[in-house]
């Protein structure tokens, strides 16, 4: 990691259905191998899917399910001494976005069903009603947080 210069924050474009950045982000994330047309047509059938299945606006189940999955506290390793200790830290905004996106695209792949855009409607689903193992692993990394609360004396 170099010293000398932060990494610059590439400009993403809104997505071409919705016009939305976060939708945008996640498509990206989707995408293996460049494949953003594959992604495009994962992220807008299980969006479709969601407004069959709720009757409303798949948008606002989409930001209910990130906000549900992004985690406001998490630990990271300090060294002290000889020791390493798990400091719980507040997570910026950026990342808690990132995880959050993460998070639901990596429960979403190891569902059971049969297509990728049926695993991840129904992920996406799961998270806007907080179920799903996206919301699980947030919950985890809160209870870790809480657990070592003790060395939050340690924040740097």
């Amino acid at each position: 990691m170099s010293r000398r210069h932060s990494a610059d924050k590439r400009e993403i474009n809104p997505d071409a259905k919705y016009g939305n950045l976060v939708v945008s982000k996640f498509m990206n994330s989707v995408m293996y191998e460049g494949k953003k047309s594959v992604a495009e047509g994962i992220v807008y059938g299980a969006l479709d899917t969601i407004e069959g299945k709720v009757k409303g606006d798949p948008l606002k189940v989409f930001e209910q399910a990130l906000e549900n999955v992004m985690p406001s506290i998490e630990v990271r390793s300090r060294r002290v001494g000889g020791a390493t200790y798990q400091v719980p830290v507040e997570v910026r905004s950026s990342r808690r976005q990132a995880l959050g996106i993460r998070w639901i695209i990596s429960a979403a792949r190891d569902r059971s069903e049969k297509t990728m855009t049926e695993r991840l409607s129904a992920e996406l689903l799961d998270a806007s009603n907080n179920r799903g193992n996206a919301v699980k692993k947030r919950e985890d990394t809160h209870r870790m947080a809480e657990a070592n609360r003790a060395f939050s004396h340690y924040r740097w």
